[in-house]
């Protein structure tokens, strides 16, 4: 990959050697062959994840259009618990990449170790919470009566089931910080591969299952995702990882996990912002009716389709980064966050195009009520005008906590999500009557700003210095 072109037979070879997880050094030779190495089976994880998001509101949407925004309603409180798990995993990227970097696998598996012990602990915190409240959550985020009534199973199980996704996104995270990205992308294979098989078993009915409607959505899942961490479990356990743990290791170690707690405090907070800021806007949203809450709703799992790849890409740059400063070559990773960048943004324009031209025929695959087409293509329309913006943003900012600097993404969410978008929103929104229009805008601007702020950051350097 040192030439500008490669054949469509190298392509392919490339491919291979990616998905297969054979290539195991990123911190010397082809940078671009580094990046497309980790990349490819990163963008695979990623895009599993967002085809499950798809399947499920696909499947959901033929229930109900309370089904469909109680699905919305629940993610959007399920996202805090999303935003521990992604702070923590960010923090065992970090560290577990830095250790690896630095060829000290036995540190990566002790750091391994104490951040599946952390993950089980606040899930089991968030469970009761979710089996013994889920119609006040609900009612909380507006949801109206009957759309409680039919929906709190939903959120029930999601909840109480919480500690699958916590494992998963932790897990994974190891082994991406290890640079084991294929067997990242095989997990999530595996689960998504169960939940689109399981899903319209559990909503619709098949054979001896009954029709659980909505709420069979959230056991399908909860069974794919359970099934899938105890895969992980099994390569981490009989060694076929980088990173290999064994039950002599299950102790707690004081000092590594303060220090997992110390760097992932600024990526928990970082996404609490964030995913606090989600919850806001839904909350917003809900002020306009279970239609056009369901039109946002779709709009939202449909972005995240075409959001994966890019987050796949910034979890590639986050890998690199942590690596090639753990083997003391910090012009290396940020050479590595440039080229990712540019092919993000690159990826995210041309989806942009796609957006904004195909919005409503896009919608009504899910749903042809005139309204849910009608705020569902307005929102695509709307956020794809900023995507080039969010794909180099991506990059950049996970690129940040690959070093382990969490705080700054922190600062720079604080203040393009509270400071900016949400009082924007509320105003256009709320105040001077714009409508649902008002909450697309403000999403846009944020996330352009995100970028900007973060560019301009990133190039003071001062992420090479960070110790972890």
């Amino acid at each position: 990959m040192q030439s500008n072109k490669i054949s469509l037979k190298q392509f392919i070879q490339y491919f291979k050697i990616a998905v297969t997880g054979k290539e195991q050094n990123f911190t010397s030779g082809s940078i671009r062959r580094a990046v497309f190495m980790l990349s490819i089976p990163m963008i695979l994880e990623m895009l599993m994840e967002s085809i499950f998001a798809l399947v499920d509101i696909l499947y959901v949407s033929k229930v109900s259009v309370n089904a469909v925004a109680t699905i919305g309603l629940t993610e959007s409180v399920i996202t805090l618990v999303y935003a521990v798990a992604i702070g923590l995993s960010m923090a065992a990227t970090a560290i577990v990449a830095r250790r690896v970097g630095e060829k000290d696998l036995k540190g990566a598996s002790n750091a391994a170790v104490q951040v599946i012990f952390l993950g089980v602990l606040v899930a089991a915190v968030i469970s009761v919470i979710g089996i013994l409240y889920p119609k006040e959550i609900l009612g909380l985020m507006g949801g109206e009566p009957d759309l409680i009534a039919e929906g709190y199973g939903y959120t029930k199980i999601l909840l109480g089931g919480n500690v699958t996704i916590m494992l998963l996104f932790l897990i994974n995270a190891i082994f991406r910080g290890a640079g084991d990205a294929s067997v990242a992308m095989w997990t999530l294979i595996l689960s998504n591969g169960l939940n689109i098989i399981l899903d319209p078993m559990f909503i619709f009915g098949f054979g001896p299952i009954p029709a659980f409607g909505v709420e069979g959505a959230a056991i399908a899942t909860t069974i794919g995702r359970g099934t899938a961490v105890i895969f992980q479990l099994a390569v981490l356990f009989f060694g076929y990882s980088k990173i290999k743990v064994a039950v002599k290791d299950l102790v707690i170690r004081v000092e590594v996990m303060f220090n997992l707690i110390k760097v992932s405090l600024g990526g928990i907070g970082q996404f609490l912002i964030g995913t606090s800021s989600w919850v806001f806007l839904m909350r917003i949203m809900s002020e306009f009716g279970s239609e056009v809450l369901a039109g946002y709703t779709i709009a939202i799992r449909v972005m995240m389709f075409t959001l994966m790849p890019a987050w796949g890409m910034s979890n590639a740059a986050a890998t690199l980064v942590g690596q090639n400063l753990g083997a003391k070559e910090p012009e290396r990773a940020e050479l590595s966050v440039w080229k990712t960048g540019k092919y993000s943004a690159i990826f995210m324009g041309l989806v942009s195009i796609v957006y904004l031209v195909f919005a409503p025929q896009i919608i009504v695959l899910f749903n042809a009520t005139p309204d849910v087409v009608k705020y569902g293509s307005l929102c695509l329309r709307v956020i794809a005008a900023g995507y080039i913006f969010y794909g180099y943003a991506m990059v950049v900012v996970n690129a940040f906590n690959g070093a382990g600097d969490t705080k700054t993404p922190t600062y720079i969410n604080f203040v393009c999500f509270w400071l900016l978008q949400l009082p924007f929103a509320y105003v256009m929104a709320i105040t001077l009557d714009f409508g649902p229009v008002g909450v697309f805008w403000a999403i846009t601007l944020a996330e352009i700003l995100i970028a900007i702020v973060s560019i301009i950051w990133f190039k003071k350097g001062h992420w090479k210095t960070v110790k972890v």
